[in-house]
């Protein structure tokens, strides 16, 4: 596949719009009811093999509690977060690594969040994209080889996933909006 900044912005306008026409709408743009069709496709094809995926990085990780975070047309990709076990310990680097598995195009990601506890509760995220720090590298690394080994997919160059794109993704609005933001999720650092 062409992974051109061009050929990636054309998937991403047949999901997202120019504009803000439906707002205050009862009606769902077309573009959004494809993306939704998209879903339930991909769901339906990848869904056992995306857990199945993340099941396998169980053994891998240890010392992490893998998820599945996939939110369907909230976002535009499957995602699993492996959370750092034990944050409890104020001595660790805590974070989460999140693989962002696209449903666009046969594309993935890997970033990081960092966050603080209060008490239980995690607080104050802070995203880490390429090239991650280094408690996170192997792991992502890890993660990496293996969304790439079980869905023949490539990871998406981060200068690529900056670039700024003429279109609104959900809260995400020009000239903030990235092809990032079209192709896996606009709130990357809202983890549940």
């Amino acid at each position: 596949m062409d992974f051109s900044t061009e050929k990636l912005l054309t998937i991403a306008r047949k999901y997202w719009r120019a504009d803000r026409e439906y707002d205050g709408k009862l009606e769902s743009p077309p573009e959004y009811m494809k993306l939704c069709d998209l879903w339930d496709e991909r769901l339906e094809k990848d869904l056992d093999r995306w857990r199945a995926c993340l099941d396998t990085l169980k053994p891998l990780l240890p010392g992490y509690d893998i998820r599945d975070g996939t939110m369907g047309p909230a976002a535009s990709a499957f995602r699993g977060i492996a959370y750092l076990d034990d944050p409890q310990d104020p001595s660790k680097f805590r974070f989460a690594l999140v693989a962002c598995l696209s449903v666009l195009a046969p594309i993935y990601t890997v970033y990081g969040v960092q966050y603080d506890f209060v008490g239980r509760q995690r607080h104050n995220p802070r995203v880490s994209f390429e090239p991650l720090p280094p408690e996170m590298r192997a792991p992502a690394d890890i993660i990496s080889r293996r969304l790439e080994e079980t869905f023949d997919v490539r990871r998406l160059p981060r200068e690529v996933a900056d670039t700024p794109i003429p279109l609104y993704v959900h809260n995400m609005e020009p000239p903030q909006t990235t092809l990032f933001h079209a192709l896996f999720d606009s709130q990357p650092d809202n983890l549940p």
